[in-house]
């Protein structure tokens, strides 16, 4: 599967995103809203955004994981959050968290504030597409 990073030089440079990518080959796997619910349904870090972040990209690495990909597959992702302010302000720990997971990878990428979600004490979700190698 080829891949390549689309940063025109006539727009903003991104910052932990990119601006698009084109591949070539390869099988696509769509990935559901994954919130920060545990195995048994119930949602890690009720009221902590970061813990929160975290287990949502330990569930979106399973999903890709099982389907015989790594989160380096991703090319889009879009995160839904409960509170914009709140994830811009603790960015740095969240950018952390998501280089522990990606690497130096940065998916095409949109941030959404949603009024709610199906879990209560859900403070944010995400979901995508991954392009994994051909079989």
């Amino acid at each position: 599967m080829e891949r390549t990073i689309v940063n025109p030089p006539g727009l903003q440079p991104p910052r932990g995103f990119s601006h698009g990518i084109v591949t070539r080959g390869g099988r696509l796997l769509f990935l559901a809203g994954q919130d920060a619910s545990d195995p048994s349904g119930r949602i890690v870090g009720p009221g902590d955004l970061v813990a929160q972040f975290a287990q949502v990209l330990r569930n979106l690495k399973a999903v890709t994981e099982e389907a015989g990909g790594s989160l380096r597959d991703v090319v889009k992702l879009n995160i839904f959050v409960r509170d914009r302010r709140d994830y811009l302000g603790k960015a740095k720990p969240l950018g952390q968290i998501f280089r522990t997971y990606f690497g130096g990878h940065y998916p095409a990428m949109a941030l959404f504030e949603v009024s709610g979600f199906v879990h209560e004490d859900a403070l944010v979700e995400l979901e995508g597409v991954a392009v994994l190698a051909s079989e």
